[in-house]
């Protein structure tokens, strides 16, 4: 991530901008460019809401969305894939998603670029969870291992044949393994 203003401005005034690519992102009053995804960052985050979504979004149940802005707590963040639970998506009354959510996301997923801070990004879960995300994910493709955070928990270190926790309802079964192995494609 790239600061892109250091003087202090309001989450009203930050909103108001035009949306810029990458994304930026609102923290502690200052604004913050995402980074580029790159190809190994964008297959993940591809395979995993086509998973997630594959299980829960027919019975209803979840639905990840991939780079949704989600504002709360003063924040305005843009994970790599934020997941809620089907009856917290604030459906429009045509049944429509709207284009701003104001809420924090029920799961949150982040995957680490290489030219990224691993503290901000897991600062960005931290604050989720804070204020009522039930469950992150922190992926780093260069060493093959994902965080789990939980409310109120140690995080987890998971690799190799660990099996990953999702959200419940959700019913999807996934290893650390399998996940990386999306990566091969040929």
């Amino acid at each position: 991530m790239v600061a892109t203003i250091t003087k202090p401005i309001t989450l009203e005034q930050f909103l108001q901008n035009p949306e810029t690519e990458p994304a930026s992102e609102y923290i502690d009053q200052q604004i913050t460019q995402k980074t580029i995804p790159k190809g190994r960052h964008s297959r993940l985050q591809s395979k995993i809401c086509q998973e997630i979504n594959q299980v829960s979004e027919t019975p209803k149940i979840a639905y990840a969305f991939p780079e949704l802005r989600c504002t709360f707590d003063g924040r305005s963040i843009v994970p790599d894939i934020a997941v809620f639970l089907w009856q917290n998506i604030p459906f429009l009354e045509n049944g429509e998603i709207p284009d701003n959510f104001d809420l924090t996301p029920d799961w949150i997923i982040e995957i680490l670029s290489p030219d990224q801070n691993a503290h901000k990004v897991i600062g960005k879960i931290l604050h989720s969870l804070r204020h009522g995300t039930k469950l992150g994910w922190f992926l780093d493709p260069s060493d093959r291992s994902i965080l789990i955070f939980l409310p109120e928990q140690q995080p987890l270190l998971m690799a190799n044949s660990d099996t990953l926790p999702v959200l419940d309802p959700v019913s999807l079964k996934l290893t650390v393994e399998d996940t990386f192995n999306w990566l091969k494609m040929s």
